[in-house]
């Protein structure tokens, strides 16, 4: 496998994260710096690790991860997404400007999470492949970090000109992707 393409599985990889950050920055548009640059690194790290683990673990947990991935990611997300439409409902615009709404570092831990379950099994297809993992596993989480830095700007920028309306969508946003992956069991 070469060098392209573990970058184009990169890029692959980090879509679910890109559309969740992407929401986040819809959503918690105003929220402290800290967590910007958190985004980009526990979703970049949980990309780097999962591949890892599947990687070292084989085939052993496989069968059981993979049953139930789809699952997992989609009350995971569902849940967020719901709890993100539901408090849109009975919010004015007025409110949200004075009282600014924070993501918090657990929220984004478990989005993080949830969004690199499938590169688990990728770490176990490397095994097969025969690549040099830390080469891949860099590659990877460098690509994830990069596309939900620029995702989370890109939301920022719907949240501002959207208002209220930007949780609804990004709340929909996390239900969709949970969907996805429930309907690829």
């Amino acid at each position: 496998m070469s060098s392209i393409d573990i970058l184009l599985l990169g890029i692959a990889l980090s879509m679910d994260a890109m559309a969740v950050t992407l929401a986040n920055g819809m959503v918690y548009h105003n929220s402290k710096k800290i967590y910007y640059f958190a985004m980009p690194l526990l979703f970049g790290g949980f990309q780097m690790l999962m591949p890892y683990i599947g990687f070292k673990t084989g085939s052993i947990f496989y069968s059981v991860i993979s049953k139930y991935s789809g699952v997992v990611i989609f009350i995971i997300l569902s849940v967020v997404g719901g709890k993100m439409i539901f408090e849109s409902f009975g919010k004015k615009e007025e409110k949200n400007i004075e009282k600014a709404k924070n993501i918090s570092i657990f929220l984004i831990f478990v989005q993080a999470i949830a969004t690199s379950i499938d590169a688990f099994a990728v770490g176990v297809g490397f095994v097969v492949a025969n690549i040099n993992i830390f080469k891949a596993v860099c590659l990877i989480g460098i690509t994830t970090s990069v596309i939900t830095t620029v995702s989370i700007f890109i939301g920022r920028k719907f949240g501002d000109i959207f208002g209220n309306k930007s949780e609804i969508v990004g709340g929909l946003i996390l239900i969709i992707i949970g969907v996805k992956a429930l309907l690829r069991l």
